[in-house]
């Protein structure tokens, strides 16, 4: 879906109406925090989370997710992503 806001594009997540650039955002920035909380590069941090469905979780539940402290989110995604067989 795609907005015409005086003439500035808005793209909008359909599923929940959360704007798109936020959640990219969001999980830009998360993925950051968990490299630095693991000591990770940036992009061993993105395909770390990407093999062990990280980002799908993060995409899915980003209405919950954006709401609590990173550090939170880090450790709750790092117990789920262990449970998907990944070893941090």
């Amino acid at each position: 879906m795609i907005i015409f806001v005086f003439s500035k594009i808005i793209i909008m997540d359909i599923s929940r109406n959360y704007h798109l650039e936020d959640k990219v955002e969001y999980i830009i920035a998360l993925v950051n925090e968990f490299a630095k909380t693991y000591g990770l590069s940036d992009a061993q941090a993105w395909r770390y989370m990407k093999r062990y469905d990280g980002v799908r979780l993060l995409d899915e539940q980003y209405g919950f997710m954006h709401t609590q402290s990173f550090s939170d989110v880090v450790a709750d995604m790092a117990l789920f992503m262990n449970r998907k067989g990944g070893k941090l």
